[in-house]
Formats: structure tokens, C-alpha cells, sequence
């Protein structure tokens, strides 16, 4: 059993930032690919950046590249999401999602492929 604990998110003006943090218990959370995901009200969850395991391989949708940057310290069991530049768009709970199998740097980008789930962090972004 993997538990994961978001934390981080809040009350920010466009054009600020907060950094997510997702950290995960176990001893094997050096092992998991890492995601993050979001779902704003009536929207459902999407995807929002991924990270292989050792942190050598890094994927951001579209819409949050270079605003967003996803990492991690496998010697904290956490990762983290970066995020710059908010928009008002960017405005949902954020989740983060441990992917227990798969291949050597695989990064998923759907949800089917996460095991584990965090509680969720909100993120509000005011105009």
C-alpha cells in the first residue's frame, strides 16, 4: 500500500506561483513513475505533467509548458510541481498519482496507468 500526502496549493493572483508537493510513503517510491493531474468543477481529471522514476525522463501537457516544471528527490520519497505564471484556467484540486509498474523511465499520461492517488491540494488562481 502506497499513500501519497499533496500539499502546497492556495490563494494566488494571476501571474504567481506555488509549488505542489506530493510525498509518498514505502520504501519503494524511487521505483514509481510520478504524475500529476488536475479536475476544476464540472471538468474531469486530466493530466498535467509526468516524471520517470529516477527523474531522468520529464513530460508537461501542452498547456503548461513553460509555466510548470515537475521533479522530484527520491531521497524525500516527493515530488514536487513548479508552477509559474498562473492563470485563472489553471484553477482546479491537483492530484498526484504513483505508477507502480511499467517500463524502465515510462512516463504514463492517463489515469487507468496510476495505482495510488493523493487526497488533492486545491489550487485557486483570482484574476
Amino acid at each position: 500500500q502506497v499513500q501519497l500526502v499533496e500539499s502546497g496549493g492556495g490563494l494566488v493572483q494571476t501571474g504567481g506561483s506555488l509549488r505542489l508537493s506530493c510525498t509518498g510513503s514505502g520504501r519503494n517510491f524511487s521505483t514509481y513513475a510520478m504524475g500529476w493531474f488536475r479536475q476544476a468543477p464540472g471538468s474531469e481529471r486530466e493530466y498535467v505533467a509526468g516524471i520517470s522514476w529516477s527523474g531522468t525522463n520529464t513530460h508537461h501537457t501542452d498547456s503548461v509548458k513553460g509555466r510548470f516544471t515537475i521533479s522530484r528527490d527520491n531521497t524525500k520519497n516527493t515530488a514536487y510541481l513548479q508552477m509559474n505564471s498562473l492563470k485563472p484556467e489553471d484553477t482546479a484540486v491537483y492530484y498526484c498519482g504513483a505508477a507502480t509498474t511499467g517500463p524502465v523511465n515510462f512516463i504514463p499520461t492517463y489515469q487507468s496507468a496510476y495505482d495510488y492517488w493523493g487526497q488533492g491540494t486545491q489550487v485557486t488562481v483570482s484574476s
